[in-house]
């Protein structure tokens, strides 16, 4: 990859190409990406990936929990917004590392989808969380400090710009190019 690909960006330049995550689609939007975890620090790209109510996206880390603890319903499946994985990202090649499993073209911002709400991800449903989803040491690693401090910024929180945690409550295979919709 080259410099320009990998460099982290400032907080000014993030600010800058903000209102491109703000223009996301309301209701109706676009799977991007599927990405499996099998094991820490590894990345699966998916043409397709199962949505499981016990297990999440089927082969994921998540089912088997962190530091032997049983994991949350609530942080089941993670969502980020793929125009936020582009913003503190750089490129597609790189929204993986961000460590979710499905990178959507629709507006997560609380205002939109309050905890509660369900989507639709192609025949799948999965329901919108309360818990927060931040950033830690590793999207520092990778993404820089000031994506890091931006997303979890007040307005970032807002706009979920880190993501979204769910749950599956309708399993079903989804593929990238999947309809994403809001459902009311």
């Amino acid at each position: 990859m080259s410099e320009t690909i990998e460099r982290h960006f400032s907080m000014a330049e993030l600010e800058a190409r903000l209102d491109d995550v703000r223009a996301a689609p309301a209701d109706v939007g676009r799977l991007e990406l599927v990405v499996r975890r099998p094991v820490e620090g590894e990345r699966e790209e998916l043409e397709a990936g199962e949505l499981d109510l016990v297990e999440g996206l089927v082969g994921d880390r998540w089912s088997r929990g962190k530091r032997s603890r049983t994991p949350d319903p609530a942080t089941q499946l993670t969502l980020m917004s793929a125009r936020a994985a582009e913003l503190v990202a750089g490129s597609r090649e790189r929204w993986a590392l961000a460590g979710d499993q499905l990178y959507v073209d629709i507006d997560l911002s609380e205002a939109n989808l309050p905890a509660g709400t369900r989507l639709a991800i192609g025949e799948a449903v999965v329901e919108l969380s309360a818990e927060p989803h931040t950033g830690c040491k590793k999207f520092v690693a990778r993404f820089g400090l000031a994506a890091m401090l931006f997303v979890n910024s007040p307005e970032g929180r807002a706009l979920r710009l880190r993501g979204a945690n769910t749950r599956v409550v309708e399993p079903a295979v989804v593929r990238p190019g999947d309809e994403v919709r809001k459902l009311v």
